[in-house]
């Protein structure tokens, strides 16, 4: 896809990351270098930037969050900017595509922009897109401390656990581009930008750092009441075990009472006429201590 913006002066060309034949294109037609473009393929590449004062050519690579979830939480994935001369081009997967259509509507809306400046609009752009999710995750975690207070369940932590790991991406993601923005600062081409541009890619660093920010408390807050609840669901166990502790001890009472007088021997009190009264009150006398000596240790 191409724009022309900045009054015919400007050009902005947006590629896919599987658009082999468009990829190509941008490398022979724009001298762009082959190994950028195959940082742009890489679906793991770490954010990072980059500037080539042989070619002119400026490359970063940030976190773009993805809108739609996998395996039931938020990821992220890289998104490759680079501006050449009077062109700014981006590369990016089905996940991340739509950061075009807010890049078109930013274009729209302020035709007189310059690569430059349309690029740290866009950055500011994509780390405004993170708030919703962290917003959404935030509604989910909200609802399930309300769902584990009335019950707290196995299957019910690890939707919880989801989360975590939804906002463990997001937070590295957050933590890459703050630093991202902040490494233009000491690239060569920072010293010279205007003072609008200047402007503009601070605005893009605060809202980053923002990010940081939220992301880092929301992921805090999940990790803390994961661990309470799972100490919670532990404490549940550790009384369950106790009750079933104390019940085999006195039920082994009147077994080992009945045991003793059934053996085939010759017994005490085996020719009383009460003798199975009296034998039922040891039994019944040894539990009553038993279940005393029992309730005083666990009260300690």
């Amino acid at each position: 896809m191409k724009t022309v913006f900045g009054e015919g002066q400007f050009r902005w060309y947006a590629t896919a990351t599987s658009d082999t034949g468009g990829l190509k294109r941008l490398a022979s037609q724009f001298n762009i270098d082959q190994e950028i473009l195959t940082y742009a393929q890489d679906p793991h590449e770490r954010a990072h930037v980059e500037y080539d004062a042989d070619t002119g050519t400026f490359l970063l690579i940030f976190n773009v969050a993805h809108r739609e979830k996998i395996e039931n939480h938020y990821d992220a994935s890289p998104m490759t900017f680079i501006v050449k001369d009077h062109e700014l081009f981006t590369i990016n997967d089905e996940h991340t595509s739509y950061v075009n259509d807010l890049i078109a509507g930013f274009v729209k809306a302020h035709p007189e922009v310059t690569p430059i400046e349309l690029l740290f609009n866009a950055l500011f752009l994509v780390s405004d897109a993170f708030f919703p999710l962290v917003q959404d995750v935030d509604a989910e975690r909200r609802h399930y401390t309300s769902s584990l207070r009335e019950r707290t369940t196995k299957s019910k932590l690890l939707e919880l656990s989801d989360l975590g790991i939804g906002l463990i991406y997001l937070v590295a993601a957050a933590k890459q581009n703050a630093v991202v923005i902040r490494q233009i600062k000491v690239q060569q081409p920072y010293h010279r930008l205007s003072d609008s541009a200047r402007e503009q890619l601070d605005d893009a660093e605060i809202e980053a750092n923002q990010l940081v920010e939220m992301t880092e408390m929301s992921s805090q807050i999940i990790g803390q009441l994961s661990d309470t609840y799972n100490n919670v669901l532990n404490n549940n166990l550790n009384d369950i075990m106790r009750f079933m502790t104390v019940w085999s001890l006195l039920l082994a009472i009147p077994t080992i009472v009945a045991g003793f007088f059934g053996m085939n021997v010759a017994l005490p009190l085996e020719n009383a006429p009460h003798a199975w009264l009296i034998v039922t009150g040891i039994a019944a006398v040894l539990w009553l201590a038993m279940g005393l000596m029992l309730r005083h240790s666990m009260r300690k």
